[in-house]
């Protein structure tokens, strides 16, 4: 014999929480665009331009470091990014080294795609580099490297910088930047040291 109350029992139960799953499905609604809100808002709260620096000190005079740096075609000894896909792609165009030496490459997703030209070279002072991201993210920005003597040896510096626009923005607010990219520059600036003061 069928139960009616039970059965009564049943229906009210199933439209109970047909109920507080209707509720949550609302607050989720509601809750997105407050988040969305919020993100747009942190964004924009962010700083407009960026610069990461580290710092190394080489025991060799600058005349042996900087063509380390000033040859493009040497990067690939001690660069972080080599290391990270030593299958990438990388070519190279106009003079071997200084201004208008340019690199590209093309690697996996932790290198991704671009390009870097020396726009700036002074001698055993001070290279910069105009660099083009077009993947995982398209940006332009500024590098340099100085090199400043302190007795016997040199102190290295390694700096990026540029502007933020909104997706750098919102990355920043997941991410410590200055803390990913500074410690790319820390294991390059290790590596270019480790093979200067071996030739020394």
């Amino acid at each position: 014999m069928i139960n009616s109350g039970l059965i009564a029992q049943l229906v009210y139960q199933a439209y109970f929480q047909k109920g507080e799953h209707a509720i949550m499905i609302n607050i989720i609604f509601l809750l997105i665009p407050l988040i969305i809100v919020i993100v747009l808002i942190l964004a924009a709260r962010q700083p407009d331009n960026f610069a990461v620096s580290r710092t190394c000190r080489i025991a060799a005079p600058p005349s042996a470091i900087f063509p380390h740096v000033n040859n493009l075609q040497k990067w690939d000894a001690w660069s972080p990014w080599a290391k990270l896909d030593p299958n990438a792609k990388n070519s190279f165009e106009g003079p071997a080294e200084g201004v208008g030496a340019k690199m590209n490459w093309s690697g996996n997703h932790k290198v991704g795609v671009g390009g870097m030209i020396i726009t700036e070279s002074r001698p055993n002072e001070q290279i910069r580099f105009k660099l083009d991201f077009q993947k995982p993210m398209q940006a332009t920005n500024t590098a340099e490297f100085t090199f400043e003597s302190e007795g016997e040896r040199t102190i290295v510096n390694w700096t990026m910088s540029g502007t933020n626009n909104f997706m750098a923005k919102v990355m920043g607010l997941i991410m410590n930047c200055d803390k990913m990219i500074g410690g790319q520059f820390e294991k390059g600036l290790t590596s270019l040291k480790s093979i200067v003061e071996t030739k020394q």
